[in-house]
């Protein structure tokens, strides 16, 4: 898959690209990444990117024409119809489902917007979707798109040493949706603080029920939305049904616990 990042600043991408573990999605093109500076398709000396907004107001306003040149340049160095994401505070805010849905795909082009926000004559033509990192403001939409890339890299075939790896994530759809159970590792004893004895016990069948229960202790404590729609789904279990009986009576997760 192919995602072209258009953006002001793509020195902000190359360790992102090369460090960690996501680097084998980007090194060997499982998941391929093209930056491109809209400056590049300014006009003048200045390749001026940016003006005053009519009306009046604080900062400054992204103009269209560069960024559509930009976008027809991109589209035209594709052999699909790749759509326009914009990381905007108005998007839908991005979620484990919205990522795996976009892993499926040949990618997208990823719009790092700055200033004070686009043209919205722009956006109106060119965005086709927008999303949205939390309800917090950033300076851009960089570290948004590295959010979106990393997590799509990451549950990319052959990236993590262990499959599982991701599919038993918070918030994975491929188990319940529900938050992850916690881990432990060496040593046994850390400063007076024990691993639990289940997880040394070598019984896989109760180890399993454990982080199960943990899981939903986790979820309901911090997240009872979650719960709510793991039930909706049919995801959880008769034997969980009674675990949440017994922490949350009220069987709607908001019991403080």
């Amino acid at each position: 898959m192919r995602f072209d990042v258009i953006t002001l600043f793509p020195e902000l991408f190359s360790s992102f690209l090369t460090t960690g573990i996501n680097r084998k999605a980007f090194e060997s093109g499982l998941v391929e990444v093209h930056l491109i500076n809209p400056r590049d398709f300014a006009e003048g000396n200045y390749r001026r990117i940016d003006d005053r907004s009519y009306g009046g107001g604080p900062g400054m306003v992204m103009m269209a024409e560069p960024l559509s040149r930009c976008v027809e340049f991109v589209r035209s160095s594709r052999a699909d119809s790749p759509q326009v994401i914009l990381f905007s505070p108005i998007g839908k805010q991005i979620n484990q489902v919205c990522v795996t849905e976009w892993s499926q795909t040949n990618g997208a082009i990823l719009l790092c917007g700055r200033y004070e926000g686009l043209d919205q004559r722009f956006i109106d033509k060119y965005v086709d979707t927008q999303i949205s990192l939390g309800d917090f403001v950033l300076s851009g939409g960089e570290i948004p798109a590295m959010a979106f890339l990393d997590a799509i890299a990451r549950i990319q075939p052959g990236v993590l040493n262990d499959q599982e790896s991701y599919e038993f994530d918070s918030f994975s759809s491929v188990i319940d949706g529900l938050l992850d159970c916690p881990s432990y590792t060496r040593p046994q004893d850390w400063r007076g603080m024990q691993v639990p004895d289940v997880l040394l016990s070598g019984n896989h069948e109760q180890i399993d029920r454990w982080r199960q229960e943990q899981r939903l202790l986790l979820t309901v404590r911090n997240r009872p939305e979650l719960v709510a729609i793991a039930r909706a789904g049919g995801q959880i279990s008769a034997l969980d049904e009674a675990f949440l009986n017994r922490i949350a009576p009220d069987k709607c997760g908001q019991t403080k616990i």
